[in-house]
C-alpha cells in the first residue's frame, strides 16, 4: 500500500485573465515586398495579411513577455507572489540555457516560482496550458502563469518568398488558477513526426557556427504540404476536442484557431459547420503568425474589442512545426 498522501489540488481549472503584448513597430507588406518579388494583393489573398509587428532592440523576448503577463496578471486580480508556476513556449529564445522563464518570473517579482520553457511551436500555448491545468489540479501550484512568445523576425528569411510575409513577434499570457466547475476541457494533442521536414529550421545552430553555411538560420516551409495537413487533420481534431469536452459547434461562442493563415481558418470553419453566429478569431491580418503568442493574443483581443466576452465558450486549437497539435475547449476569463 501506497505511504504517499493524495494531493490537494482544486478539482479544476480556469483561465482567470489574459494579457497581450504586440511591439510597436507595425510593419504593412509594402516593406515585405521590397526582398521578394510578388505582390500586396497576392500576400493578402493567400494569408490574409495586412501587416504585422516587429521587436525592436529593447523588445526581447523576456520583456515582451513580462509586459504581457502583467497584464494578465491583473487581468486575474491576484498578486505576482501568488504564482506558483511560470511556463514559456517560445522557439526563439537564443539561450539554449537557463530557460528564459527563470528570468520573467523573477523580474516579474514571483516568490521562486517553478519555471521552464517549452518548444511545442504553434502548438505550444496549448501544451502550456494542459501542463498548468495538470499542476493546479495535482496542487503542485495554485495559480500558473502560461506566455507564449515568439520574435519570429529574428528567424525570418526575407528573401525567401513562400515565408517572408508570414511571421510576426509579440507575446500572450494568461493566468490559470483554481475552479470549482471546469473552465478548461481535456486537451485532444499529438505529434506527427515523420511530417517534421515540412516546417523546420534551415540549418541547425551548429552548422552556422562552424562556418559551413554563411546565412543566420531561418524558418522555411513546405507550404501547400502544411495547408493540406492543417485543413483536413486539423479540423478533425478539433471536432474531437469538442466531442470529449461534451459539446457541439452549436455551443460554441468563439473560436480561437492558431494565426497562421485566414484561408486555413476559414476552410476549419467550413469543415467544423461553426454557425454565424461564433465568433472568429482572425487577428492574422494585423498581427502575423506570431506561434506559440497567437493564440492568447487573439484571445485577448477578442476580449478587449467586445467580440468576446468573460464566460464565453471557445474551442481553441494551435497547431505546427514537429508536427504538433493541441486542442481544447475554454471558458473565456
Amino acid at each position: 500500500m501506497s505511504k504517499i498522501k493524495p494531493s490537494k489540488g482544486s478539482p479544476y481549472a480556469r483561465i482567470m485573465g489574459v494579457g497581450g503584448y504586440r511591439p510597436t513597430r507595425v510593419v504593412p507588406n509594402e516593406v515585405i515586398l521590397e526582398t521578394i518579388d510578388s505582390s500586396d494583393e497576392w500576400i493578402r489573398s493567400r494569408s490574409g495579411i495586412e501587416t504585422r509587428h516587429w521587436a525592436n532592440d529593447e523588445e526581447t523576448v523576456a520583456a515582451m513577455s513580462i509586459e504581457a503577463s502583467g497584464k494578465a496578471i491583473a487581468d486575474a486580480g491576484i498578486s505576482v507572489e501568488q504564482i506558483g508556476g511560470v511556463i514559456v513556449s517560445t522557439v526563439s529564445h537564443f539561450k539554449q540555457t537557463p530557460a528564459v522563464a527563470t528570468e520573467i518570473a523573477d523580474k516579474l517579482g514571483t516568490n521562486k516560482a517553478a519555471a521552464f520553457d517549452i518548444s511545442a511551436g504553434c502548438a505550444g500555448f496549448g501544451y502550456g496550458l494542459t501542463l498548468a491545468k495538470g499542476m493546479i489540479v495535482e496542487g503542485s501550484a495554485e495559480y500558473v502563469l502560461v506566455i507564449g512568445v515568439e520574435r519570429l523576425s529574428d528567424l525570418t528569411d526575407l528573401e525567401d518568398r513562400a515565408t517572408a510575409f508570414l511571421f510576426g513577434d509579440g507575446a500572450g499570457a494568461v493566468v490559470v488558477g483554481p475552479a470549482k466547475e471546469p473552465g478548461i476541457g481535456p486537451t485532444v494533442w499529438g505529434s506527427e513526426g515523420d511530417k517534421s521536414e515540412t516546417i523546420k529550421q534551415t540549418v541547425p545552430w551548429t552548422d552556422y557556427r562552424s562556418g559551413e553555411v554563411a546565412k543566420f538560420p531561418a524558418i522555411t516551409q513546405e507550404g501547400q504540404a502544411v495547408f493540406r495537413w492543417a485543413v483536413f487533420e486539423m479540423a478533425k481534431v478539433a471536432k474531437e476536442a469538442l466531442d470529449v469536452a461534451g459539446i457541439t459547434a452549436d455551443d460554441l461562442d468563439v473560436f480561437i484557431p492558431h494565426q497562421a493563415n485566414e484561408r486555413i481558418i476559414d476552410s476549419m470553419v467550413k469543415t467544423l459547420k461553426l454557425p454565424e453566429s461564433v465568433t472568429v478569431a482572425r487577428d492574422v491580418r494585423t498581427t502575423g503568425n506570431t506561434s506559440a503568442a497567437s493564440i492568447p493574443l487573439a484571445m485577448e483581443r477578442l476580449l478587449a474589442t467586445g467580440e468576446a466576452k468573460s464566460g464565453d465558450t471557445a474551442l481553441v486549437i494551435g497547431f505546427g512545426a514537429g508536427l504538433v497539435y493541441a486542442a481544447t475547449v475554454v471558458t473565456l476569463p
